[in-house]
C-alpha cells in the first residue's frame, strides 16, 4: 500500500482493500536519502495500526541497494541504506524487511554472493540493535539478479556470521519466471522440497502473491493479476491449501487500479485467492 500523505495511510487504505497484513515502504524507494522519522510520525503509525489490527506489517527495501555490486562505494552506499531502513523499521514496530539480494554486474554468481555475505555482516555488526529481520527475497533471474534459486538464498544465509537474523520471501511471479513451474502440483513440490531442504521452512516469513505475465523459465520479472497470467488458478491453490504455510503473511503485488465495474483490482485480487482456500 502507498504511504503517499504518511505512513499510517497505508493502514485504513489496506482496510478498505479487505487486507489482513500489510506491505509499504518506509521510505522512497528510488531515493537514497528521507528525513529522519519524527515522534510524531511513529506515534501517528502505531496509533493506526492498533486501530486497524492490520499485522504483520512487511516493509520493502528500496530498489537502489545492491550488496553484490562490484562498486566498493555503490556497496558502501547500500550498506548505510540497509542500515538506515532497518533502524527506521524497528522504530516503527515492523516485522520484517524484504530485500533484493543483489546484481552481480557480470562478474558471477559466487562473487556476487560473497559480496553480499560480507555486506550483512558488516550490516548486522552497524545494526546489532535492531529487531527487524531481513528477508531475501527470490527473484526472476532477469539481467545478473542473484536468488532465482533457493540454493543462492542458502548460500547467503549459511555464509553469514548470524544466519538467524535472516529470512526469505517467496514471490510466486519471481520462482515461476526462475524455472518452478508452481502451475503444476510437481512444481510447487519441487519449490517446497528446496525451501525445506536448502533454507527451511521456518524461515520463510513471507510470500509475494502475483500472477505471471513471462512463461516460466523466462527471466521475465512482470506482475499479473491472480489468474490472468501464466501460473493460473492452479498455482495458487497448491499454495493457499499448503498447512506449511498457513500462518505465512501473503501479500499482493499485483497492478493497482479498478475493474470494469469500478472495483479496487486489490478487492478483485484477495477474493480470487480467498475462494481458492478449501
Amino acid at each position: 500500500m502507498s504511504v503517499a500523505g504518511g505512513l499510517e495511510n497505508a493502514f485504513a487504505a489496506g482496510a478498505r482493500a479487505g487486507c489482513e497484513c500489510l506491505q509499504i515502504f518506509v521510505k522512497n524507494q528510488r531515493q537514497w536519502n528521507a528525513k529522519p522519522l519524527t515522534d510524531e510520525v511513529v506515534a501517528s503509525y502505531q496509533a493506526a495500526a492498533r486501530e486497524t489490527g492490520l499485522s504483520p506489517v512487511v516493509a520493502h527495501a528500496s530498489y537502489l541497494i545492491n550488496l553484490a555490486s562490484p562498486d566498493a562505494a555503490l556497496r558502501k552506499r547500500s550498506v548505510a541504506a540497509l542500515v538506515d531502513e532497518v533502524e527506521r523499521c524497528h522504530r516503527l514496530g515492523v516485522a520484517y524487511l524484504v530485500l533484493h539480494p543483489g546484481a552481480h554486474m557480470r562478474e558471477g554468481v559466487d562473487a556476487g554472493i560473497r559480496r553480499i555475505v560480507r555486506c550483512l555482516n558488516e550490516f548486522h555488526k552497524t545494526a546489532a540493535g535492531a529487531s527487524t529481520m531481513v528477508l531475501l527475497e527470490t527473484t526472476a533471474g532477469q539481467g545478473s539478479t542473484i536468488g532465482h534459486e533457493v540454493e543462492h538464498l542458502a548460500r547467503i544465509i549459511d555464509g553469514v556470521r548470524q544466519p538467524e537474523r535472516l529470512g526469505v520471501c517467496v514471490d510466486t511471479c519471481h520462482v515461476f519466471a526462475a524455472s518452478y513451474d508452481i502451475s503444476t502440483a510437481e512444481g510447487y513440490d519441487r519449490l517446497a522440497t528446496e525451501l525445506t531442504e536448502m533454507v527451511t521452512l521456518e524461515r520463510v516469513k513471507c510470500f509475494h502473491v502475483n500472477d505471471s505475465k513471462g512463461a516460466c523459465d523466462s527471466r521475465i520479472d512482470r506482475h499479473e493479476h491472480i489468474g490472468k497470467g501464466k501460473i493460473g488458478v492452479a498455482g495458487f491453490r497448491n499454495l493457499l491449501n499448503d498447512p506449511r504455510f498457513t500462518a505465512v503473511p501473503k501479500i499482493l503485488e499485483t497492478p493497482k487500479g479498478v475493474d470494469g465495474r469500478g472495483t479496487d483490482l486489490d478487492r478483485v485480487n484477495l477474493r480470487r485467492l480467498r475462494r481458492l482456500i478449501e
